[in-house]
C-alpha cells in the first residue's frame, strides 16, 4: 500500500514539475526557450539581441 502511494505521489509529481516547466518556457518565447539557441542559424534575432 505504502509502495502504491510512493509511487503514485512521484508519477503525478513528475507530471506536475514537467507541466510547470512547459509553461515557463512556453512564455519565453520559442527561440528563447531553445537549448541551442547559441549556435542557431534561424531568424529569431530578437532573442539574440537581449543577451
Amino acid at each position: 500500500m505504502i509502495a502504491n502511494l510512493l509511487i503514485g505521489s512521484s508519477i503525478f509529481g513528475y507530471a506536475g514539475w514537467a507541466l510547470y516547466r512547459f509553461i515557463q518556457k512556453s512564455k519565453q518565447g520559442k527561440c528563447a526557450a531553445c537549448s541551442i539557441q547559441d549556435s542557431c542559424s534561424s531568424s529569431c534575432s530578437i532573442s539574440k539581441d537581449k543577451k
